[in-house]
C-alpha cells in the first residue's frame, strides 16, 4: 500500500485520481494546481522524497502505468494515464 497524501477537493468527481510527482518539478506542480483549481479529489506521492524502501515500491507500480517513469504521470481509475502537464487532457478526463 501507497502512503499518498489525499486531497479532498470541493467538487464530485466519478474518477479515482493518483498522481505520481516530484517535488522539485514544475510541472507537477502545475498538476496539482490544475487538480486544486478544478476542485478535483486525488492523491499524490512525492516519488524522490521517500525512502529507499518506499520508493523501490513506488517504481514497481509506476511502471505498470509509465514504464519511461517520467513526471508527472497521472492515473485515472487505474485504466487511464497522462504523461506530463497536458492541461486539456487532464480536463477532458476529469468530465
Amino acid at each position: 500500500m501507497l502512503n499518498t497524501v489525499k486531497v479532498k477537493g470541493t467538487k464530485e468527481c466519478p474518477h479515482t485520481v493518483m498522481l505520481f510527482a516530484l517535488s522539485t518539478c514544475i510541472w507537477c506542480k502545475k498538476t496539482r494546481s490544475l487538480l486544486d483549481n478544478l476542485g478535483i479529489p486525488y492523491e499524490y506521492i512525492y516519488v524522490d522524497l521517500l525512502s529507499s524502501q518506499e520508493e523501490n515500491q513506488v517504481m514497481k507500480e509506476l511502471d505498470k502505468y509509465n514504464p519511461g517513469r517520467s513526471y508527472p504521470t497521472i492515473v485515472i481509475d487505474s485504466n487511464k494515464v497522462i504523461v506530463g502537464f497536458k492541461e486539456d487532457q487532464i480536463k477532458d478526463a476529469m468530465l
